[in-house]
């Protein structure tokens, strides 16, 4: 049921927390979660697999997580990364309340959920980690995409969890064609039935 209208901005039926508890960076975290959200009961598979397999964040710079649910991946970026500002989006009004209300339970203040319009288009990220909602369909997910991933600052990495059956190989390809020279696109490892991209932004400073 959740996944028939998790992508609503006021998803039907009543806004009723409840609580969950879950392992984030290294830590057991007791957060809230509620129906018409994505993986309501936990963390999915995909987003479990993309929180073991890449690299820590940027220590300190801006951090972005597209389509954040009740937020395990923020909140994972904000607790490795305590000095960086994470930027948590999504279209969906609870989920963005409960990102903002899990990380005030964690204690983070560095953690700031909105919609993706509230995000000054200024900002460019050092590291930007997603569970994309592929299901959305290609059009809106190729739009989302475009709109983010230039928005990678000089140096920085996006990493994106993309299960094979879904279209992961065609979506390299697309990313690959899409994004200008100064981005280079990989996949970098294959866990159960998940590809994970990385897009990388050069930079122009000497290495």
């Amino acid at each position: 049921m959740e996944s028939a209208h998790y992508f609503s901005t006021s998803p039907a039926g009543p806004f009723t927390r409840k609580p969950l508890t879950v392992e984030l960076a290294g830590g057991t975290r007791k957060l809230h979660t509620s129906s018409g959200i994505f993986s309501p009961d936990g963390i999915d598979k995909g987003t479990a697999i993309l929180l073991a397999e890449v690299p820590a964040p940027h220590p300190h710079g801006n951090l972005l997580d597209i389509g954040c649910g009740w937020g395990p991946v923020a909140l994972t970026m904000a607790l490795l990364a305590p000095q960086s500002r994470v930027y948590a989006v999504d279209v969906n009004e609870r989920c963005i309340t409960l990102t903002n209300e899990n990380a005030e339970a964690l204690g983070l203040s560095n953690v700031v959920a909105s919609t993706p319009e509230a995000v000054d288009a200024d900002v460019r990220f050092d590291t930007i980690w997603s569970n994309p909602p592929i299901r959305i369909g290609k059009g809106e997910l190729h739009a989302l995409l475009k709109l983010w991933l230039p928005r990678l600052a000089e140096g920085g990495t996006a990493w994106l969890v993309v299960q094979k059956n879904l279209g992961s190989d065609s979506l390299q390809r697309w990313l690959a064609a899409e994004l200008d020279s100064s981005f280079t696109v990989t996949r970098e490892s294959t866990a159960k039935s998940f590809r994970i991209l990385k897009v990388r932004k050069a930079s122009h400073s000497p290495q």
